[in-house]
């Protein structure tokens, strides 16, 4: 069996003080006549003590017992009858008891029927103030696993999101290189070094947040590597810009974008036909992306792709006000505008 945790204790710890507290502000440190019970003859403090154990088990059947077993159990009905029944059992209890030391006191004057009313008034205040404390801590604890499931849906979309890029960058990485083999040796050989530091970066380096350069960087050899496969097939310009590179931010958010773009670009004869344009910036926090691209409408093409609709569930779990997507399609132009607030 593990030990408590410190949260627990500290709960126990300060139940304990606030019934403590309330008996001595009540029994002890008042000139309170309850009922008849008063310090005079020292009946006050015995009368309240059985009085206010009788509300603290109202208090804890609802949150042990009542509210777990039956109203979360969606079990309405039994729910209700049970706590008024336990409402009513314990006042007619209590009542008893006051009858027996208003006895023993020689208290006269007091009707039991006013110490019955009382009684079932504070013990409704206390059954239903059980019942709104769990209900709470329920709240609090559902809120603790909501959290849980939307960073766990978080990590496996990110993961699934590798996993789609990975092979399809990987095919795109060596068709490059070996296609540079002979022809250019040199730039085979720095398009692989950049192959081998961006697929590092994508094993090892992108954690949950990432510094911004750094993703900004992972970005930009990925245009130099789709840049050196589609040759002058295409006319790029890109352009990266940033003020804060020590800002955080999620990792490959920005790549499907332009994944998407370097893939479904069109395939024209006339290579100025087939445009790509990139444009990254950061100023005051604010990280802007467009992403414009050209394709062929006259071949059936997904430009939407499972990387964009993953990528859309991202933003929407990790920057749910704090960010802008605008996807356009023309005739022949696809378009994407991204803002993220990263401050």
């Amino acid at each position: 069996m593990g030990k408590p945790s410190t949260s627990k204790i500290a709960t126990v710890i300060g139940h304990t003080l606030f019934w403590l507290l309330n008996y001595w502000l009540v029994a002890m440190a008042s000139d309170l006549n309850w009922n008849g019970f008063s310090h005079t003859d020292g009946s006050l403090p015995v009368v309240y003590g059985y009085g206010l154990f009788l509300n603290a088990v109202l208090f804890y059947s609802q949150v042990f017992w009542l509210f777990p077993r039956m109203y979360v159990q969606n079990k309405k009905g039994p729910f209700y009858i049970i706590s008024i029944a336990l409402i009513l059992s314990i006042s007619i209890v209590e009542t008893y008891f006051d009858y027996l030391f208003l006895d023993f006191y020689d208290i006269t004057g007091e009707p039991l029927d006013g110490h019955f009313n009382t009684n079932t008034i504070v013990h409704i205040l206390y059954s239903v103030a059980g019942f709104y404390y769990i209900l709470k801590f329920e709240y609090k604890k559902s809120e603790k696993l909501r959290q849980a499931l939307v960073e766990e849906t978080y990590k496996t979309e990110l993961k699934y999101l590798k996993a789609q890029l990975n092979p399809h960058f990987l095919f795109n990485g060596i068709n490059s290189v070996y296609h540079l083999i002979g022809k250019n040796d040199v730039l085979a050989k720095d398009t692989l070094l950049q192959f081998s530091g961006l697929l590092r970066y994508q094993l090892y380096e992108s954690g949950h947040q990432i510094l911004l350069d750094k993703e900004l960087e992972y970005v930009s050899q990925y245009i130099k590597i789709e840049e050196t496969r589609r040759g002058s097939d295409i006319q790029l310009d890109y352009d990266i810009e940033f003020e804060n590179g020590g800002l955080k931010i999620a990792p490959l958010l920005l790549i499907p974008f332009i994944e998407n773009a370097f893939k479904h670009c069109s395939n024209h004869t006339e290579d100025f036909l087939n445009r790509i344009h990139i444009d990254i910036k950061e100023v005051g926090g604010e990280l802007s992306l467009q992403v414009i691209n050209t394709f062929d409408n006259s071949v059936e093409s997904n430009t939407g792709g499972i990387g964009l609709n993953n990528v859309k569930r991202r933003l929407s779990l990790l920057y749910p006000d704090e960010h802008t997507l605008t996807i356009t399609t023309k005739i022949t132009t696809f378009k994407v505008n991204l803002n993220i607030n990263l401050a």
